[in-house]
């Protein structure tokens, strides 16, 4: 006579509660990360206007209260004269290269006389020249609630 002898492991049936439980944990934890991960993009489109703004208001002073032109990242990344010109009395008002837009990845400027009444998402930021309104060139809400091009 044998005896009945039962092969450890699991059973189709505790694998499938397994697969089960797993993708509920996924279905609640994935959406917190993205999350996550907007608010930093935010957060950070938001830190490098700040140190824009900064730099443009540091450019003004020392440059007879004249904003920066259209070339505006070779004006703040560079040393430059009270004119503007490429020389070695002013700056450079950021250290690195020109910040990128978190939320697109461009560091590219669209400059223009006036600001447009929205963005386009064609370049990293907006920029006029006439009153140095500097903003994110971002279509789109974050995930505060306001729109990049207003932030």
């Amino acid at each position: 006579m044998q005896s009945a002898h039962r092969q450890g492991g699991f059973t189709l049936v505790e694998l499938l509660i397994v697969v089960i439980i797993l993708g509920i944990l996924a279905a609640v934890v994935i959406p917190q990360f993205s999350s996550a991960a907007s608010e930093s993009k935010e957060s950070a489109v938001a830190s490098n206007l700040a140190t824009i703004r900064q730099a443009i208001e540091m450019y003004k002073i020392q440059h007879g209260d004249n904003y920066p032109s259209a070339s505006i990242v070779d004006q703040l990344v560079a040393m430059t004269e009270e004119d503007g010109s490429p020389g070695s009395a002013y700056g450079p008002y950021i250290r690195s290269a020109f910040p990128k837009n978190a939320v697109n990845g461009l560091s590219s400027v669209t400059a223009a006389s006036a600001m447009p009444g929205s963005a386009n998402g064609s370049s990293g930021w907006l920029y006029a020249t006439s009153t140095a309104e500097f903003r994110a060139n971002v279509v789109g809400t974050g995930p505060s609630g306001v729109d990049y091009f207003d932030l």
